[in-house]
């Protein structure tokens, strides 16, 4: 598989989602070496290997490989509480990304299923210069995610499946 040599995952932040975190009364934020800005949040690529299939082949799935974003992550505070998700490990193939969850600043869950990748509104690769640009996928809080979240902050409102945003990850493959 092709290595990555930088690069970042942005996700634009759905509206409904900034809302659910209002309506929670949990502030966003960034961890690491993450930026949140004009309603995205984005973390840089540290390292990974990714292949890309034609959509249009039989190739199942068409978008392989792992894609590391150590040492940055999201956080959401309440009161005393923050709970920060970082190391994301996003793995296009089964559609799933992991990361380690921290609850003021104590491992609470390892390499935990936070977000579900939805691929059905994915976009042809981009090529620009030395990157590969993959945009459209969706990005929806895991069942794991959603009763951890709820737990920590002793409320039943986070839902599985809720949209986050919408994905571009830009890719350094030269």
């Amino acid at each position: 598989m092709p290595e990555v040599l930088g690069g970042d995952t942005s996700v634009a932040l759905d509206k409904g989602f900034t809302d659910a975190l209002t309506s929670l009364k949990l502030t966003p934020g960034v961890s690491g070496s993450a930026k949140l800005a004009d309603g995205a949040v984005s973390f840089p690529i540290t390292a990974g290997s990714v292949t890309y299939w034609s959509p249009d082949g039989n190739y199942r799935p068409y978008v392989q490989g792992l894609l590391n974003h150590d040492d940055s992550g999201l956080t959401l505070k309440a009161g005393d509480t923050t709970v920060t998700l970082e190391n994301f490990v996003v793995n296009p193939g089964s559609s799933k990304l992991y990361g380690d969850v921290l609850v003021n600043g104590e491992v609470a869950a390892p390499n935990a299923y936070l977000f579900s990748l939805h691929g059905g509104s994915l976009k042809a690769l981009q090529l620009e210069g030395d990157n590969a640009i993959l945009t459209g996928t969706t990005v929806h809080i895991s069942p794991d995610a959603a009763k951890l979240l709820n737990s920590t902050f002793k409320t039943d409102a986070v839902k599985a499946g809720l949209l986050v945003g919408t994905a571009t990850i830009t890719a350094q493959i030269k």
